[in-house]
């Protein structure tokens, strides 16, 4: 028998006491991290890496198994096959969603508009992109083996007629600022909701999970939305997906928050280590090839390594615009000092493939 939308929202009657003491351990973990996110002078290229890892991941939730790291070699050139392209597309599309997210979110609360705008953004030019991609579901959709009937669906979600009304109230629940609920659990129910309307015919789990570092981000909880969370929720997919059905299944929604609290503690301390390993690998490089290079220039280099990690060996002189001779003296001293390592030689006019590795060494931990 498959389960059916049929609960009430917001939920009534959870025991939130019986999580006081992990409400105060995710709100004390949070906060942690996003003290060390307001202290990064550059956020934009130390948590370059970072966001492109978290597309990866969120990404890889839905079945894309395309890396990272093949995502910046796609953009210095390198072909793939098909299917991997629009893997990477995936990853993109993601990436440039949550940011534009953020943009508008800064300026105007959550809205429908928005939701099906970043739908459109995520569908745009790759797999999905045949189901409707801006509009929310006119049909009947269900959750199961690929290629199973309604009847065999393990999940079903709430019928397109009433599905307005659920969202308008949904996005009513988003914009509210009720200081009795902690944001940490208003974002664990934000994002559970989300993924039980399902109003996409497609990229629902992706929308949902964006939703949740752009609402602590509108609640004052984190500076930007560099939670990450999707790292812990890939990690831990079989019960994510069965924390969320046991909602339908058995109104259990404090099974369902203190899944996503444990989600939170986790991955805010992972992500504190993460960010302070950047950080430490930023400044070490920085001495590194200041001293190397002897050049005011050397700053500059190390940005480039960390927001384009994987490059051509011709884009150092576009980026410094500098003359191709001394970029190329450059490059053959970073070689030798193994700051980075050639993964593709030259090749008639293509540029050599280059790494930034140590960065890799750490983003590919997460």
């Amino acid at each position: 028998m498959n389960l059916r939308y049929q609960h009430e929202f917001p939920p009534k009657n959870i025991d939130l006491g019986a999580l006081a003491a992990l409400i105060g351990r995710a709100n004390a973990s949070l906060s942690r991290y996003d003290g060390l996110l307001e202290s990064l002078i550059n956020p934009e290229v130390m948590l370059s890496p970072l966001v492109m890892k978290e597309a990866e991941l969120s990404s890889r939730i839905e079945g894309t198994i395309a890396t990272a790291n093949e995502v910046y070699q796609q953009q210095a050139g390198e072909k793939f096959e098909p299917g991997k392209d629009a893997d990477i597309q995936e990853i993109l599309n993601y990436r440039s969603t949550l940011r534009n997210a953020e943009r508008s979110l800064g300026e105007d609360p959550l809205s429908l508009h928005l939701l099906r705008q970043m739908h459109e953004n995520l569908m745009q030019g790759v797999r999905g992109q045949d189901k409707n991609p801006g509009q929310f579901r006119e049909t009947q959709n269900w959750i199961g083996p690929r290629g199973c009937t309604i009847k065999e669906a393990t999940y079903v979600p709430p019928s397109p007629l009433v599905l307005k009304e659920l969202l308008e109230q949904f996005v009513n629940f988003a914009n509210s600022l009720d200081e009795s609920l902690d944001p940490i659990v208003q974002a664990a129910l934000i994002h559970a909701q989300f993924e039980l309307i399902h109003p996409f015919d497609d990229g629902n789990g992706r929308i949902g999970r964006m939703l949740i570092p752009l609402f602590l981000v509108r609640r004052g909880s984190i500076v930007s939305p560099s939670l990450y969370i999707s790292g812990y929720l890939e990690a831990n997919r079989d019960e994510y997906y069965q924390c969320l059905e046991n909602i339908s299944g058995k109104g259990d929604w404090f099974g369902w928050i203190k899944f996503f609290l444990n989600a939170v503690v986790k991955q805010s301390e992972n992500n504190l280590n993460l960010v302070r390993k950047v950080i430490e690998l930023y400044d070490r490089k920085k001495r590194e090839i200041s001293e190397l290079l002897h050049t005011d220039q050397a700053i500059y280099i190390v940005d480039m390594l960390f927001d384009t990690p994987v490059f051509r060996a011709n884009k150092l002189h576009q980026r410094l615009n500098i003359q191709r001779q001394r970029a190329a003296q450059y490059i053959r001293s970073l070689k030798d000092a193994g700051i980075i390592v050639e993964i593709r030689p030259s090749s008639g006019r293509t540029p050599a493939l280059l790494s930034f590795e140590d960065l890799w060494k750490i983003t590919d931990r997460q």
